[in-house]
C-alpha cells in the first residue's frame, strides 16, 4: 500500500514568504453537481446547488437555504455575485410548520377523481397537518408505516383573483409525492425526500386560482422510514431588490481544498475564492472552524476605479428552521477586527439529533480586518440598499433580532494591479458531540482554554501562509490522482476531498481517543457508522493515519467498556450528534466486524506496524472468531448493500469475511505471533477455496451462492490485492473485469443484477481490480459522466441510476473517500 502522494504540509507553511495566490493549480473542469463553499462540519456547510453562483441562494447539504450574499460597486453601479435576494411572500395558506392547518384524508385508495375540487371527501377522516411520522417537523395527524400511503385534500378560500399573480406552492414530502391544484398535477417527485421545496405555478393550473374555493390535493406514498406531507399557498410580495443586476460569470474551478469562481463586473474583473483548509497532518488546523473567502479585483481596461465589495448572512447559519426559531445579531470591534455574530435565542446545546436538521447552538460568525470596513445588523433590505447607493453600510444598533449581518469593505480606487482582501466565516458550536453521556468540545478547544475570537484573530495572520499551502496541496492532490487513475478520475477526487472531511467531526474522547466521527447525510443520521467508516478511509489512510483510527476508536471503545457485549463489531454509536450507543434498528454482524478487522490491517499496512492492532487484540479475536463461523456462507442479514432487498448467501460479503479473517492473520504475523498468523491465513485460504466453488457461474461469479445467472460487483476483493495477503486466486478478479464491463450502462456499472443503480464508491474499488489504468478509465468515464450531467443539482450522491440523470438518495456522505482507494494502489 505505498503511495507516492506525500504531502510535506509543514514545508508548505513554513514558506509564508511565497505570495498565496500564485501558485498555478490545474483547473477542474468538471461540471459538479453542487460546488462546496464552506466546509466546516455536518452542520456549518454551504454549497451552490447552480451553475452560476448568483442564480440561487447559497444551500445547506440538505437542500434548507443558507443565504450568503455578495456584491460588488463599481464606480457607483452594483453587481451581484453570490447568492440571491429572497423573495418576499404574502401568505395565502401557511405551511403547518409555521401554523396548524385542518385538512382530510384517508389511507385507502380513493375513487376516481378524489383530486378535483368537485369531489365529495365527507367521509375522509379530518386531521390536522403536517401528516407524518413522528420524528418529521410540525407533524399533528401521524402516518407510519412502510410502504403504505395517504391521500390528503386542503380546501383553501381565495380572496381575490390570483391568475395574474406570481403564485407559488411551498411542500414538504417523504417519500413518493404527487401534488394537485384543482385536480391539474403540478408535482410528481418519485421516490425522494425533500423539505421545503418552492413551486412556481403557471399555466392551465395558474388561470385556476380565482377568488372562491381551491382545493390542493396530494398523495404521500412512504416505501421505508420516515414519512412526511405539508405543503402551503403563497403569492410575491411587491419588492425592490438592492442587489438585482449580476455579475457575469466566467469560470468555477472546483479543487481539495478550494473552489475558485471568476466575474465580469463591468470595468472590472473579480477573482472569488473558497478556502477551507482541511491540510490532514494538523488536526488543530483541520478542527479550526474557519474558512475564508478571497477577492481579488482588477480593472479589464486602462482605467482606475472606485470599488467597494459588501457581504451579508442570514440566521439561518445558526438556526435549525429559519422560519420557526428565533436569533438575535450583533456587531462589534475587536483586536483590530470586525466581529458579526448570529446565534440562536434558545441556545439548547446538544438539543437535538438527527438527520434533515441543522446546528440552532453556538454562534456563526462573518468578520474582516477593521481597516476600510462598515458593518451592521439589522433589516437587510434597508443595509443592501444603503450599501448600493453609497458603498457603505451604518450601523444603527449593535443588536437586533432575526437579522442579517453584513461588513463592507472599501478597496478604493483599483487599477490593473489586484487588489486583494479576505472575509473569514466561523462557527463556534461551543459542544460539538455527546459521548456516553459526556459532552465533549470541538478539537481545537479541548481543553476548554481557547476563544473563537483569538481563534479568528490567529486564522487572520495564518491566511497568507495556509492558502500557499493549499494551493499547494490542491496541485499536489489532482496531479498525483491524474497520475494514478487519470484526469477525470483525478477531478472526481477534487470535488470529493472537502464533502468526505466535512461530513465528519473531530473531537477527543474523555480516555484521549481521538475521535473521527461521520454523521450519515441523507441516509438515517446515524453517528460513527462502521459501513460510512469502511468506504470513507481510504482518503484517511492516504493522508493521515490517526484520522484513520479515529474512524474506529469509538467502536473499539463501545465493546472494550462493555456497553456493547455482541460478539461483533456495532453498527453505530448513536444518532448525530448524540454518541450514547447504537441506536440503528438492526445489527450487521459479518459486515461491521469484516470492515473493522479490514481497516486496522490496513493501519497497520500504512504504519508499517500493528501497535494499533495490538492495542485491541482482544477484540479483533473476538470478531475474527465470530467471522470464522458465521462468515463463509452469510445467513439473511442486514448489510451495507441490500438496498433491493435482504438477502442469505451474499458472496460479496463472503469475500468480507475471508479478508477479515486474513487481516487477522496479517496482522498476528505483524506482531510476532507466528502460530496463530499461520492458522488463520490458513483458515481464510481453505474458506477462499471453497468460495471460488460456491460462487462460480461460468464467465463470472454470482450475487448468492444459491442463484445462477445473477452477479454483483465484488469491490471487497480490492483489499485482498491492496494488502497482498494472495487470498483469492487472481483469475477472480481477471474473469469479473472484463464481464462487468459487459454490464456497464451509461452511467456506470451497475450494483448488481437486481437493479440500475449503483453506488460510486463501490465502482472505484472494483475498478481498482482492474489491470491497468486503461481499463480502470473505462470504469470511470461513465461515472465522471453521470456527475458531469446529473439534473439533480445536490452534493454528491454515491446511490444513483446508471441509465439516467437522477440519483436514488443520499448526498455529501463521507464515503466518496472511497474514491481515493486508487490512489493506495499508486
Amino acid at each position: 500500500m505505498k503511495s507516492k502522494t506525500i504531502i510535506l504540509y509543514a514545508a508548505m507553511l513554513i514558506s509564508a514568504s511565497c505570495t498565496a495566490d500564485k501558485t498555478s493549480v490545474t483547473k477542474n473542469d468538471l461540471r459538479a453537481p453542487a460546488y462546496p463553499l464552506i466546509t466546516i462540519d455536518p452542520y456549518t456547510s454551504g454549497w451552490s446547488f447552480t451553475d452560476n453562483l448568483y442564480d440561487e441562494p447559497v444551500r445547506h447539504w440538505t437542500g434548507e437555504k443558507f443565504p450568503l450574499t455578495g456584491a460588488i460597486r463599481v464606480d457607483g453601479v452594483v453587481y451581484r455575485f453570490l447568492g440571491k435576494e429572497e423573495l418576499q411572500f404574502v401568505e395565502i395558506a401557511k405551511m403547518a410548520e409555521k401554523e396548524a392547518w385542518t385538512g382530510r384524508y384517508t389511507r385507502t385508495k380513493p375513487a376516481t377523481g378524489w383530486q378535483k375540487p368537485d369531489f365529495n371527501d365527507s367521509r375522509w377522516t379530518q386531521g390536522e397537518a403536517a401528516f407524518g411520522t413522528k420524528d418529521e417537523t410540525a407533524v399533528r395527524t401521524l402516518w407510519e408505516g412502510d410502504k403504505t400511503e395517504i391521500f390528503v385534500r386542503r380546501e383553501i378560500n381565495l380572496p381575490e383573483d390570483l391568475t395574474n399573480k406570481k403564485v407559488f406552492i411551498e411542500y414538504s414530502h417523504d417519500d413518493d409525492f404527487i401534488l394537485y391544484l384543482n385536480g391539474i398535477e403540478i408535482a410528481n417527485t418519485g421516490y425522494k425526500w425533500r423539505k421545503n421545496v418552492i413551486l412556481p405555478i403557471e399555466g392551465e393550473a395558474l388561470q385556476t386560482l380565482k377568488a372562491g374555493r381551491t382545493v390542493i390535493a396530494a398523495h404521500g406514498k412512504n416505501l421505508v422510514g420516515g414519512a412526511l406531507v405539508d405543503f402551503g399557498l403563497y403569492t410575491e410580495a411587491e419588492q425592490k431588490m438592492a442587489f438585482e443586476k449580476t455579475a457575469t460569470q466566467t469560470s468555477v474551478d472546483v479543487q481539495a481544498t478550494q473552489t475558485r469562481y471568476t466575474f465580469t463586473c463591468g470595468a472590472v474583473d473579480l477573482q472569488l475564492t473558497f478556502t477551507a483548509p482541511l491540510l490532514m497532518n494538523d488536526l488543530d488546523l483541520i478542527s479550526r472552524p474557519v474558512n475564508y473567502l478571497t477577492y481579488e479585483v482588477t480593472a479589464n481596461d486602462t482605467q482606475s476605479h472606485d470599488v467597494e465589495i459588501f457581504l451579508d448572512a442570514s440566521p439561518a447559519w445558526a438556526l435549525d428552521k429559519v422560519k420557526n426559531q428565533q436569533s438575535t445579531s450583533s456587531v462589534y470591534e475587536n483586536n483590530g477586527m470586525i466581529y458579526t455574530k448570529i446565534g440562536s435565542k434558545e441556545q439548547k446545546i446538544l438539543g437535538k439529533r438527527g438527520d434533515n436538521v441543522r446546528i440552532d447552538w453556538g454562534y456563526f460568525y462573518l468578520c474582516a480586518d477593521k481597516n476600510g470596513s462598515t458593518y451592521a445588523t439589522g433589516d437587510i433590505n434597508a443595509v443592501r440598499k444603503q450599501f448600493a447607493e453609497s458603498g457603505a453600510i451604518k450601523n444603527a444598533a449593535s443588536e437586533a433580532d432575526n437579522s442579517h449581518v453584513a461588513i463592507a469593505r472599501a478597496l478604493g480606487k483599483v487599477s490593473g494591479k489586484p487588489t486583494t482582501g479576505h472575509f473569514m466565516l466561523a462557527y463556534d458550536d461551543m459542544y460539538s458531540i455527546q459521548y456516553f453521556k459526556e459532552n465533549l468540545r470541538p478539537y481545537w478547544n479541548r481543553k476548554g482554554d481557547k476563544t473563537i475570537e483569538a481563534l479568528i484573530v490567529q486564522a487572520n495572520n495564518d491566511y497568507s501562509k495556509i492558502k500557499y499551502a493549499c494551493n499547494k496541496f490542491d496541485n499536489q492532490l489532482i496531479t498525483d490522482a491524474a497520475k494514478a487513475g487519470g484526469k477525470e478520475y483525478s477531478e472526481l477526487c477534487a470535488l470529493a476531498y472537502r464533502q468526505s472531511i466535512s461530513a465528519h467531526k473531530l473531537v477527543e474522547a474523555p480516555n484521549g481517543d481521538l475521535l473521527f466521527l461521520s454523521k450519515e447525510n441523507f441516509s438515517n443520521g446515524s453517528i460513527g457508522t462502521v459501513d460510512v467508516t469502511y468506504p470513507s478511509a481510504p482518503l484517511f489512510l492516504l493522508y493521515n493515519t490517526e484520522l484513520a483510527k479515529g474512524l474506529l476508536n469509538h467502536i473499539f471503545y463501545y465493546s472494550e467498556s462493555g456497553k456493547w457485549t455482541k460478539p461483533f463489531a456495532a453498527h453505530d454509536v448513536g444518532t448525530y450528534p448524540l454518541a450514547n450507543g447504537q441506536t440503528y434498528g438492526g445489527d450487521m454482524p459479518v459486515e461491521e466486524s469484516g470492515n473493522m478487522l479490514i481497516l486496522t490491517a490496513a493501519i497497520a499496512a500504512r504504519e508499517g506496524n500493528a501497535a494499533y492492532a495490538e492495542k485491541h487484540w482482544k477484540t479483533l479475536t473476538i470478531w475474527t472468531d465470530y467471522l470464522v463461523e458465521k462468515g463463509l456462507d452469510p445467513e439473511n442479514q442486514l448489510c451495507t448493500d441490500d438496498f433491493a432487498g435482504h438477502f442469505a448467501h451474499n458472496a460479496n460479503l463472503s469475500v468480507k469475511a475471508i479478508l477479515g479473517i486474513a487481516s487477522y492473520g496479517y496482522l498476528a504475523a505483524k506482531i510476532g505471533k507466528k502460530d496463530v498468523a499461520e492458522k488463520y491465513t490458513a483458515q481464510a485460504r481453505s474458506m477462499a477455496a471453497e468460495w471460488t466453488k460456491m460462487a462460480a457461474d461460468g464467465d463470472h461469479f454470482r450475487l448468492t451462492f444459491d442463484q445462477s445467472g445473477t452477479w454483483s460487483q465484488k469491490y471487497n476483493l480490492v483489499w485482498d490485492k491492496l494488502l497482498k495477503l494472495n487470498i483469492f486466486p487472481a483469475s477472480i478478479a481477471e474473469k469479473e473485469i472484463p464481464y462487468y464491463l459487459t454490464k456497464q450502462n451509461k452511467y456506470g456499472l451497475p450494483l448488481d443484477n437486481r437493479k440500475n443503480y449503483t453506488k460510486s464508491d463501490w465502482i472505484i474499488w472494483t475498478a481498482t481490480l482492474a489491470p491497468d489504468i486503461e481499463t480502470f478509465k473505462k470504469f470511470i468515464t461513465p461515472q465522471y459522466r453521470f456527475y458531469n450531467e446529473t439534473t439533480d443539482r445536490v452534493p454528491m450522491s454515491d446511490w444513483y441510476n446508471t441509465d439516467r440523470t437522477t440519483h436514488v438518495g443520499f448526498r455529501a456522505r463521507s464515503v466518496v473517500g472511497g474514491y481515493f482507494i486508487k490512489m493506495l494502489d499508486y
